[in-house]
């Protein structure tokens, strides 16, 4: 092929592609211009739906804001209304002030005036009453005059008399009433004290003395007995060593003494037995643990005591250490009455018994309350100490006050009584321990005790008559006046005293009374 017909067909070619091309652009073109249009008319069809909305909406918007100007416009003449209305009751109460006040301002006009007449007729009288008061005076000095030229005494020796007649008169008045008031107070004393009394032991319900502590064990069986006393006696020595009780297993049947003079080791003790009992495994090792908690529970209980009964009588500010004195004080008994017991009693018998003298109950009731704590004593050197002096230094040494301390000293009169509380507390502690099924204690013993009392009296010369009372804390001595002397009856007081230490065993403490009289008698025939 030569070369002119190559370059007819590339020319062919190109020319094909040219208006191929050309065919392709006019064919976009038309396409074009009919998505154009089509977008316009779209266009168009958005814009007037646009168009319809926005006036829709414009519509209910316009709608809208109406009805909100409305109901605000209806809001703000309800507030120009209440505004108008409490705008006219201030003007009315302001009128009404006005009023009020132009009366008032009347009122006051006539009450001035009336004051200044009143003024004027006042220093009108007040000028009369000098002049009045002048002319008197000349009209008494002359009549002192007239009365000095007839009796011949001078004003002042006229006056000098007078008043020492005056005083005359009035001492030996005055001695008759202080004589008949002191007889009128003696028949009445008495009576007003038992009325005070008898009142106060109504008011407070007795309750019935409860048991000692327990000091018996009991157990189920007596094969008991034998792993409480374990091998060769090792469970009962580290049972006696841990709570220094006394545990005596004889041939009582379903029971073990525990012994001890004191009631809160024995019910450290017999607490731990029920443990170790129940629980079953009893060797030193466990005894000891046992014993220790166990100690650990009546220390809580003994404040957990103290602070109940502060709280029920309404006692505030005790001491810590007194308060678990007072708890204490339910593991100790007197003559079979529990300690704690007693104690409440006297505290609500002198709170009452204060009301009714017009003394202070909150103090009465505390000294009732701390009045035998002396009886728990908390070493052995404090044994020897007569317990209500070891109760007032206990109460001294924690802060209480000087009044309670004292009441707490005096009740067996070891001290002087200082405060009217002193002798309430004193007579309260009686009515506590005297009354009917208080206290316990064997017939037989008692009375030869009272018997023994009497008998190392009547041991010593010029004795005449001998009385055990207070239940054998007092004994009184009748001597005869002209065998004993009074210097020999204080020494007599003291050797009966130093005999009943000596000879005899007694709970307290015995205070010995000697007395000496001596009568004359003559009679008128």
């Amino acid at each position: 092929m030569d070369t002119n017909t190559i370059l007819m067909i590339v020319g062919g070619a190109v020319i094909g592609l040219i208006i191929g091309y050309i065919i392709a652009k006019a064919l976009e073109k038309n396409k074009a211009s009919k998505l154009i249009k089509d977008a316009e008319d779209q266009a168009s069809s958005i814009l007037k739906q646009a168009k319809s909305e926005g006036e829709s909406l414009k519509k209910d918007k316009i709608l809208q804001a109406k009805e909100k100007f409305i109901e605000l416009k209806a809001e703000h003449e309800k507030v120009i209304l209440s505004r108008d209305k409490k705008i006219a009751e201030a003007e009315k109460r302001t009128r009404d002030k006005e009023s009020q006040i132009s009366s008032e301002l009347s009122k006051n006009k006539k009450a001035n005036q009336s004051l200044q007449d009143k003024i004027k007729d006042y220093d009108f009288r007040l000028e009369f009453l000098e002049k009045k008061k002048v002319e008197v005076e000349k009209a008494h000095k002359s009549q002192i005059k007239q009365l000095e030229v007839i009796s011949g005494l001078s004003a002042e020796d006229a006056k000098a008399q007078l008043v020492e007649s005056l005083k005359s008169e009035a001492k030996t008045d005055a001695m008759s009433y202080i004589q008949d008031t002191l007889e009128e107070a003696k028949l009445t004393a008495q009576q007003e004290a038992k009325k005070v009394i008898i009142n106060t032991i109504q008011r407070i319900g007795t309750e019935e003395a409860i048991d000692n502590c327990v000091s018996v064990f009991n157990i189920e069986s007596d094969d008991v007995k034998g792993r409480i006393i374990g091998r060769e006696g090792r469970n009962i020595r580290a049972i006696e060593a841990a709570t220094g009780v006394e545990i005596i297993v004889d041939d009582t049947p379903e029971a073990i003494i525990l012994s001890c003079f004191d009631s809160v080791r024995r019910e450290v003790a017999r607490l731990s037995l029920h443990k170790l009992v129940t629980d079953g495994r009893i060797h030193p090792a466990r005894i000891e643990e046992i014993v220790r908690k166990t100690q650990k529970q009546i220390e809580q209980e003994i404040a957990e005591v103290g602070k109940r009964t502060v709280i029920d009588l309404g006692i505030h500010g005790l001491h810590p250490e007194l308060i678990k004195m007072v708890g204490r004080m339910k593991y100790r008994s007197s003559y079979g009455q529990n300690l704690l017991q007693h104690s409440r009693e006297v505290a609500k018998l002198c709170g009452v018994m204060a009301a009714e003298l017009g003394l202070n109950p909150k103090l009465a009731k505390r000294a009732g309350l701390l009045h035998d704590i002396g009886k728990v004593p908390s070493s052995e050197a404090d044994m020897e100490t007569p317990h209500a002096i070891l109760g007032m230094q206990w109460a001294e040494k924690h802060g209480e006050k000087d009044e309670v301390c004292n009441a707490i000293g005096a009740h067996h009169d070891e001290i002087e009584m200082t405060t009217l509380l002193s002798p309430i507390v004193q007579v309260c502690d009686a009515i506590s321990g005297a009354r009917p099924g208080a206290r316990r204690q064997v017939l037989d013993s008692y009375i030869q005790r009272l018997k023994d009392l009497e008998d190392v009296a009547f041991g010593f010369n010029g004795v005449n008559k001998a009385y055990a009372i207070q239940a054998g804390r007092e004994l009184r001595v009748m001597v005869e006046s002209e065998k004993v002397t009074d210097e020999q009856a204080a020494n007599l007081s003291f050797e009966i005293s130093q005999k009943i230490q000596t000879d005899m065993t007694y709970p307290g403490q015995v205070k010995v009374t000697v007395i000496r009289e001596t009568r004359a008698v003559n009679i008128a025939k």
